[in-house]
């Protein structure tokens, strides 16, 4: 079905994994450290990756943003005994697509993959270039302008602003946007949007933009984009 890799220097935990996915019906490649991880991701198009964040010399953390900086842009899912709200929100900075914390049960890790592996899969309702007052965000780059200047936001980031922007004028709840950006409402703090929120509009008022996020109490959150002049 697809081709998975697994990353946990946990030799009990890593023959686990690999063995429920392989039941699945996946492909999977299995490795115990970072470098095999990025070696293997180099020479192979993966579908989606579960790492594991504690691992010796080179963290989850630290292989997801190697990942995502050599171009990878399959979803992965990192694994960890650590759940407190600042680790969650470094991991997801680092590029991750969801946070998985132990003990967990391999049916939830095997559903993960899969909602991951379909919201891959689906086409984009949205344009390839989504333009907004002065604001243009590149969906096939993941790049932001503003005013025609680049402004790095992080993959969570630029996907929160995407949503919002691309449902403007309308209110989107906290649950919409676990829903579209994180893939599992069910599995992550509320709170996590709004310091989200918070790093995309400082970073929005930083650039000059006339774009801003509005909240509204009680509802959630809704872009405000000025009418063209």
């Amino acid at each position: 079905m697809a081709k998975i890799l697994v990353v946990d220097d946990d030799s009990e935990m890593l023959q686990l994994v690999s063995a429920s996915l392989t039941d699945e019906g996946h492909t999977v490649t299995s490795v115990s450290d970072g470098i095999a991880a990025l070696i293997a991701a180099g020479g192979t198009d993966f579908d989606a990756a579960a790492i594991d964040v504690m691992l010796p010399e080179m963290t989850g953390f630290e292989i997801c943003r190697r990942l995502r900086q050599s171009g990878n842009d399959f979803p992965i899912i990192l694994v960890t005994a650590r759940d407190a709200v600042d680790d969650r929100i470094f991991g997801l900075d680092s590029g991750a697509d969801d946070y998985l914390t132990k003990p967990f049960s391999l049916a939830e890790l095997n559903a993960r993959l899969r909602a991951q592996l379909r919201r891959q899969a689906a086409p984009s309702a949205s344009a390839p270039v989504l333009e907004a007052g002065d604001l243009q965000l590149d969906t096939t780059t993941v790049r932001a302008r503003v005013a025609g200047r680049v402004v790095a936001f992080s993959v969570k980031e630029f996907s929160l602003l995407r949503f919002l922007v691309a449902s403007a004028p309308e209110i989107r709840s906290r649950t919409d946007i676990l829903a579209e950006v994180w893939g599992s409402p069910e599995h992550f703090d509320p709170t996590i949007v709004d310091q989200y929120i918070s790093y995309v509009r400082k970073k929005l008022s930083a650039a000059g933009s006339v774009v801003s996020i509005a909240t509204v109490r009680g509802v959630g959150y809704r872009a405000d984009v000025p009418a063209p002049a």
